[in-house]
């Protein structure tokens, strides 16, 4: 079900619509083949919901251009999460290996939003729970800055220099029905 773009009490600015990030992903696509040359040995494991998503349509960009399929998978990070006491229970999702597994393989992290890090931490503890990848990359359609740990995407669609109090929201068709990375602000920030 489509969900509905956010406009009361909030200024809203389009920073992607959908040939945007279909020209970052095919971008990142390449990127990703030209680092791991040719990308004969990685795995996309998106993390839930719409890095999952990303995932798959990175995939479809590399198996386009190379002609070999590339492996994809989900990561559920729920219980790995530094902040389960202080935010309402979450649903557990769904962790989805490839068959052939991530040991000793290049693992890429697809996520929608890079912000203070703390999720990519969550993925990397949960990956390592499941297997020993030979390398371990990070893919973000949107970095927003405001990082509290030491991380740093290895793949960016879009550097987004944002506020604290501002809003990204990334709007995916196979979720949301449309393609779309909007800035929320709130009136008079």
């Amino acid at each position: 079900m489509a969900e509905a773009i956010p406009h009361a009490q909030s200024h809203v600015h389009a920073v992607l619509e959908g040939p945007d990030i279909n020209r970052a992903l095919i971008r990142i696509s390449h990127e990703i083949l030209e680092r791991t040359k040719g990308g004969e040995d990685v795995v996309l494991l998106g993390i839930p919901t719409r890095g999952v998503h990303l995932a798959r349509r990175l995939a479809g960009h590399i198996r386009q251009f190379e002609g070999h399929p590339v492996p994809v998978g989900s990561l559920d990070i729920t219980m790995y999460r530094d902040d389960l006491r202080t935010r309402p229970a979450r649903p557990l999702g769904r962790t989805e290996l490839p068959a052939d597994g991530i040991d000793d393989r290049t693992v890429v992290l697809v996520d929608d939003v890079l912000y203070s890090g703390r999720t990519v931490r969550a993925a990397l503890d949960a990956l390592a729970a499941l297997g020993r990848p030979r390398a371990v990359q990070l893919a973000a359609l949107v970095d927003r800055g405001h990082r509290e740990l030491p991380i740093r995407a290895d793949y960016v669609g879009k550097n987004l220099p944002t506020s604290k109090s501002e809003i990204v929201k990334v709007y995916l068709e196979e979720n949301d029905g449309r393609d779309a990375v909007l800035l929320l602000k709130e009136d008079g920030k």
